[in-house]
């Protein structure tokens, strides 16, 4: 049956398609570091001039950029960040003159938390709503949810949290209105909310219409001509295979996490790495937003081989496809 594991070696089935594709993470990896660095190179101007402001002394700026290296050629200026960051040295903050992988170590924790938490709300909420959408499809609940899931994926993300610290923090007051808290689970609730509700509607769709492309197959049909209940033949059969673009679409969705992080962090003032990469920005830090978005492109980069190696998992077609 399709979806089944039937091969008692998985580990072996994974392995060589496992190692290819982290092979083939090397040359990405090597386009990202470009990319990011000529992006933040061009895109946010001289770094000296910011720190001492358009009426700076000339000689204290040339002083600044040759202190730091910024009088040299483009190309230089790479191949040495390259260097240093095969030795996994990041370089040092401009603004707060520490090593970036300190900066960055200090706030990945409250990301990760965020995002973790973001994600798992999505998939929660999305399946539950997609699976409740499919097994009633055309009826009021149907319409209902998926038109919810659509203002989900259509609302701003800065707006969506305004309006949730409204709703819940200043009228309800249920839920503290921003900060970290020192960890506190409260705290959490509506930022992960805020963040994961694009990804939520996203989900939510395509757990509908996969649902109820695979009841459609012959193999759940023959289970149900089995006299199997319902319940049995949706959750045994029929889920399993449903929930494979669902894997794969989580992966992907990471991006709109990562993307929208920035501006959820900012709103509830969370002391992640989006609102450090907003804060560098500003200050023209080179070395933090090289970092930070460096940062961000290997956990989505990372996050896809986990998606890819879990579909290998659920569906061993994909892994004989693999091979």
């Amino acid at each position: 049956m399709p979806g089944q594991l039937t091969s008692p070696y998985l580990v072996a089935d994974l392995a060589e398609p496992a190692l290819r594709r982290c092979l083939a993470l090397a040359p990405v990896l090597f386009g990202v570091s470009l990319l990011v660095f000529a992006l933040t190179a061009v895109a946010l101007g001289d770094p000296a001039r910011a720190m001492l402001g358009q009426r700076g002394d000339p000689e204290l700026v040339q002083q600044i950029r040759r202190e730091y290296a910024l009088d040299a050629p483009l190309h230089v200026r790479y191949l040495t960040w390259m260097g240093r960051l095969l030795q996994g040295d990041l370089g040092t903050s401009y603004h707060q003159q520490r090593p970036v992988a300190e900066v960055i170590a200090e706030r990945l924790p409250a990301t990760a938390r965020l995002a973790l938490a973001a994600t798992a709300a999505a998939v929660a909420l999305g399946v539950l709503a997609g699976i409740a959408a499919a097994l009633r499809p055309g009826s009021l609940l149907d319409h209902l949810l998926m038109t919810t899931a659509v203002i989900g994926i259509s609302t701003p993300v800065f707006w969506l949290g305004m309006m949730l610290s409204l709703l819940f923090a200043v009228w309800l007051g249920w839920l503290p209105v921003s900060g970290y808290g020192d960890g506190a689970w409260a705290n959490l609730v509506l930022p992960a909310l805020t963040l994961g509700a694009i990804h939520t509607g996203t989900i939510a769709r395509l757990a509908r219409s996969s649902l109820l492309e695979v009841v459609r197959q012959e193999y759940v049909q023959t289970a149900r001509a089995k006299g199997l209940g319902e319940a049995w033949v949706i959750g045994k059969h029929a889920l399993r295979n449903a929930l494979i673009p669902v894997v794969t679409v989580i992966g992907i969705g990471l991006a709109d996490l990562l993307v929208g992080a920035p501006l959820t962090e900012t709103v509830f003032a969370w002391p992640g790495l989006g609102r450090m990469l907003v804060a560098a920005v500003g200050q023209r830090d080179l070395p933090v937003v090289m970092g930070a978005v460096l940062v961000f492109a290997v956990i989505y980069v990372g996050a896809n081989l986990l998606v890819d190696l879990a579909c290998m998992t659920i569906d061993p077609r994909i892994r004989r496809r693999g091979r």
